[in-house]
């Protein structure tokens, strides 16, 4: 039975909320979309993210830069509706400038169904005048003060053959290039990369950034626990099942080490990297995201979960409810159990308490919040790993006692629609009354939950079946209080 204790009165270490600052979405484009916007919108307002980062900025789509009668034409209209719409509900955009506009490539090879153009510049002057050109507008537009609230980041995992032709070389050519123009716009914004998938070139990136004197505001790179995991071409379960416990802390770690002092921003992370993984609508990822955020603490200044909607394109767009995308939301905007795990995080307190003793599959973390506390535990194990519902206690010492204690409940049973949906029988288009049914049955519910209390110490017991990510808060009596019922 895992035991764990907090002392109420140690020193907290602060909770910095890094899962907030940014979230990723799927190619530019999608971001026109009312329904894209309508759920932006919400994650904004129900998760607290600050941030928003998507691919193809600078793509056909957007025809941000066209070709008529051999003379470029510069258009940043579509831009700015995306960028207006963001500023409008509190929301900024961590621009990864990508991928290559045709009128610049020098070469044909694409990716994605948008036809992503992923080669080096033909002309890398011509690629700088674009760069300038299109942040000097925002500036204009929006400025100074406010872009330098932006983060850009130069391209989209180049150490991989299917996002970038071209060498490591050809890569830290382009960012040099890139960083110099937007420095000559404003010396205060913000640039950053290498923009890796799996951690890489983390040290090469910045040996050359100093060799060179080419400015780095920050580092960025992607992970995730299913990256070099299990024979090519193996399954999501099986990537999983070889995938060590707390990878994703100690990729964040050694990143931390390798950056020099920068801040490092996680631009792509989730709990695999398969855009039709059936995980990512069930509670074990609700549990596992839960944990890897957690475990990040104080090593991360902004931690990007992709994505926070079903509504993406880079394959297909399939019309099935569920449908194993990355999204936090359905196309539906059914909240899947990862949203409601974001939720919990979102409403987490910043004084983040220690917790002793450990377990194997159960981990806990006490938070306080003003007159609140929250205990937040996981029952968590890789597919084909040991795992069973587990009697938990925790112990508060020092704690005052509280004037109620409630319990929310991510598992197989709480907060997951898409059993409710299996149950429906999987129809493949909704009407109406199905869609809100199946949003209530996503939503988190209050139960009261029962304590025992003694002098300065504070008990709580309660059954975790495998993959459930229960939240326990409870609301504290000032002594004042204590003494006056």
């Amino acid at each position: 039975m895992p035991e764990f204790t907090c002392n109420f009165t140690q020193p907290a270490q602060t909770l910095g909320h890094h899962w907030e600052h940014t979230v990723g979405s799927g190619h530019a484009p999608l971001a026109l979309r009312a329904d894209w916007q309508a759920q932006m919108r919400r994650c904004r307002s129900e998760l607290g993210f600050r941030h928003v980062r998507f691919h193809a900025l600078l793509s056909g789509e957007m025809e941000t830069l066209l070709v008529e009668e051999d003379q470029f034409l510069y258009s940043f209209f579509n831009a700015d509706q995306i960028i207006d719409f963001l500023l409008s509900i509190g929301v900024r955009p961590f621009v990864e400038l990508s991928f290559m506009s045709e009128a610049l490539a020098s070469g044909t090879t694409t990716v994605f169904r948008y036809a992503a153009n992923v080669t080096p510049p033909k002309d890398m002057a011509q690629w700088s005048t674009l760069i300038r050109k299109l942040v000097t507008h925002w500036v204009d537009r929006y400025g100074v003060q406010e872009v330098r609230g932006w983060f850009f980041e130069v391209w989209n995992e180049p150490n991989l053959p299917a996002f970038w032709t071209g060498s490591q070389a050809e890569y830290f050519d382009l960012y040099r290039a890139t960083a110099a123009t937007i420095k000559t716009v404003d010396a205060l914004l913000q640039v950053g990369g290498p923009a890796t998938a799996d951690n890489a070139w983390i040290t090469e990136f910045l040996d050359f950034c100093a060799t060179g004197h080419v400015p780095v505001d920050f580092i960025s790179t992607h992970h995730y626990p299913t990256d070099a995991f299990g024979h090519i071409g193996a399954d999501t379960v099986t990537q999983l099942e070889h995938s060590p416990p707390g990878k994703m802390r100690e990729d964040a770690v050694r990143v931390r080490a390798q950056a020099r002092g920068l801040p490092v921003y996680y631009t792509e992370w989730s709990t695999s990297s398969n855009p039709r993984d059936p995980l990512h609508d069930e509670p074990f990822t609700a549990a596992l995201a839960v944990k890897i955020a957690m475990e990040a603490n104080g090593l991360v200044e902004g931690y990007s979960y992709w994505t926070f909607s079903d509504i993406f394109a880079e394959n297909y767009f399939p019309s099935l409810p569920f449908q194993g995308g990355f999204g936090l939301l359905t196309i539906h905007a059914i909240a899947k159990p990862a949203y409601r795990a974001f939720e919990l995080l979102h409403r987490l307190g910043t004084e983040l308490l220690p917790v002793a003793e450990t377990h194997a599959t159960v981990s806990a973390w006490v938070v306080r919040k003003g007159r609140t506390a929250t205990a937040l535990l996981v029952n968590h194990a890789m597919p084909r790993h040991p795992i069973h519902t587990e009697l938990v206690t925790l112990r508060l010492a020092g704690a005052p006692e509280p004037c109620a204690v409630y319990v929310e409940r991510i598992d197989e049973d709480h907060a997951n629609p898409r059993r409710l949906w299996e149950a429906m029988g999987k129809p493949r288009y909704l009407d109406v009354r199905a869609v809100e049914a199946l949003k209530r049955g996503s939503a988190l519910v209050q139960e009261p939950h029962p304590w025992a209390y003694t002098p300065a110490n504070l008990d709580l017991a309660i059954a975790l079946p495998p993959t459930a990510s229960p939240r326990s808060r409870w609301s504290l009596l000032e002594p004042a209080r204590r003494i006056q019922r």
